[in-house]
């Protein structure tokens, strides 16, 4: 039966380990949002920024909560977030 160590106790199995950086949840504050719509619109558009893993909108609290995979980039997220038509206010 083979092994996949090779004598200094490596893998050998040709796979690469990728670092990946912790990931970070932002809470924005959002005005201007009022129905389902507005969450749709608002995670189709933040959710298409480079680094960001997942969007969630609660219309009712108006805040975006956004997980990035690193330091969130508040200057790209709140651009997406005015293309799709709405106010960042600011970090909740």
């Amino acid at each position: 039966m083979g092994s996949c160590c090779t004598p200094d106790h490596s893998c050998s199995t040709g796979t690469t380990t990728v670092a990946v950086a912790e990931a970070t949840s932002t809470v924005y504050a959002v005005s201007g949002m009022t129905c389902g719509h507005c969450a749709t619109s608002v995670s189709r558009s933040v959710g298409a920024v480079e680094g960001v893993l997942s969007v969630a909108v609660d219309v009712a609290g108006g805040l975006v909560t956004v997980t990035t995979d690193g330091a969130a980039d508040d200057a790209a997220i709140g651009a997406a977030i005015d293309e799709a038509g709405y106010e960042l206010t600011g970090r909740a």
